[in-house]
């Protein structure tokens, strides 16, 4: 596990084009934290890292469930706060776009067993302050314990 205390938004920014760029295809992201805690801030900077350009507006999926992405490798940002059951999940076609090597964000994940395993890294995100949030990092598979000591090395540069 890696937890930090991020100052603010561009400390956030920082971590999240971290992480992005030890990311590969298949991998899925999972965030966490209460509503306003950052999830989709987060997502939006791991976004850009990965190569879509900063005019590309990236916005919660909350009422449209998924937003796709084209940068060094395809990318999409799910929220399953809406979804009520597997079979929605389903329909949703996250499973595709990973099989396709898509790097896949998902808020909520939590909700459904079959989506929390199929995760590599946990983001949880805590309100500190306004500006401040604290994250931990958290492997949810080997691949995530990988991600993670990556990320760290990069971080320690």
């Amino acid at each position: 596990m890696l937890e930090l205390e991020l100052e603010d938004e561009a400390a956030t920014a920082t971590l999240a084009r971290s992480l992005a760029a030890v990311l590969e295809g298949g991998d899925v992201v999972g965030l966490e934290g209460g509503l306003g805690a950052g999830k989709t801030t987060f997502t939006r900077e791991a976004v850009y890292g990965l190569g879509v350009g900063e005019e590309t507006p990236v916005t919660s999926p909350t009422f449209a469930l998924l937003h796709q992405y084209e940068g060094r490798l395809p990318i999409g940002h799910a929220d399953l706060y809406r979804l009520a059951d597997e079979i929605e999940l389903e329909e949703l076609g996250l499973d595709e776009l990973v099989h396709d090597g898509a790097v896949l964000f998902v808020e909520w994940g939590l909700k459904f067993p079959g989506m929390a395993a199929r995760t590599a890294v946990w983001v949880e995100l805590e309100i500190l302050s306004d500006d401040a949030r604290r994250v931990r990092l958290r492997a949810g598979r080997a691949r995530g314990d990988a991600i993670i000591s990556a990320l760290s090395r990069g971080l320690s540069t």
